[in-house]
């Protein structure tokens, strides 16, 4: 059936018999959306069908709010109760359209759109910036001892781990189930990582997480995975920021918001950063990036 609305299956997954809500249906409910979830994002799937009765809105809306953690377009699929009322009609139900219930934050148009925005101007900014990249990297080696680079697991879109790389700014290499954020007069921050820190020049190698897809120019920050993992639990949807690519610059930034942050101040960010998403516009980027420069300049919350 699926091939007739042109999808390829890749994962089933069955929800308890409609039977009621129980407390044991919508356990297993939620145990069996979370598994299509991971699913979905491990076989990078395009869209996600619902085979579910029309009737049962409450269920409908119980499942479209759990797939909301996915950056995907939704269908809701015909029900045999549809089909059966077109059958006895001059409309041919097979053409019948699925009902999309949850649509994607970028179209596929405004994907390849920004995409080609991010290969372009990050293969132009490192050809600008290949020599103070070399005398960075050999300044951080006189400097101090350790990798030039440093490289932490964060989250990008939907969800999927990367690794992000940075000049090594601090004396420490954290990536793991504690990783304490940077602070005003930080010891751990190194005399010519404060340079960089201040200088946003730190971040110019995260242009290579650019080129590679895992990033891109203008979106939410990344944060550590195991402060994803903390701020998940306290702030309502906090996940919904994995509906794009994580950018070197974003909304919030341009705004002020850099550097350490308590929760209060992060669930600000976060409503930046959910605004940004429900209102991209290849415009919007590049006002993002001008305004950019003018914050590096000012240099307000670099530690």
């Amino acid at each position: 059936m699926l091939r007739t609305y042109g999808a390829r299956e890749i994962a089933r997954f069955e929800l308890s018999p409609a039977s009621g809500p129980t407390l044991s249906n919508i356990a297993h409910d939620i145990e069996v959306i979370d598994s299509g979830i991971r699913a979905a994002r491990a076989s990078y799937a395009e869209q996600v069908l619902l085979a579910l009765r029309w009737v049962d809105t409450v269920r409908t809306d119980f499942v479209c709010e759990r797939l909301r953690a996915l950056p995907l377009s939704v269908f809701l699929l015909p029900d045999r109760s549809v089909s059966s009322i077109l059958s006895r009609s001059s409309w041919d139900a097979r053409v019948l359209t699925p009902i999309e219930v949850q649509r994607a934050p970028l179209s596929a148009r405004d994907l390849i759109v920004k995409r080609l925005f991010d290969v372009t101007f990050a293969g132009i900014a490192l050809a600008i910036f290949s020599p103070l990249l070399l005398l960075t990297a050999v300044a951080i080696k006189l400097d101090s001892d350790g990798p030039v680079i440093f490289r932490q697991r964060r989250r990008g879109f939907n969800g999927r781990e990367f690794a992000i790389y940075k000049f090594r700014t601090m004396t420490v290499l954290e990536d793991g189930s504690t990783v304490r954020q940077a602070q005003r007069d930080d010891a751990r921050v190194t005399w010519l990582g404060r340079l960089l820190r201040a200088s946003s020049i730190d971040e110019l190698p995260q242009l290579i997480n650019v080129l590679t897809g895992d990033m891109s120019l203008v979106g939410p920050r990344p944060h550590a995975v195991v402060h994803d993992d903390e701020y998940g639990k306290l702030i309502d949807n906090y996940m919904y920021r994995h509906h794009v690519k994580p950018g070197i610059t974003g909304w919030a930034q341009i705004h002020g918001f850099r550097g350490e942050t308590d929760v209060a101040l992060m669930e600000k960010r976060i409503q930046l950063d959910l605004w940004y998403i429900n209102n991209w516009s290849l415009w919007l980027d590049l006002k993002i990036m001008a305004r950019t420069c003018v914050e590096v300049l000012r240099g307000q919350n670099a530690y």
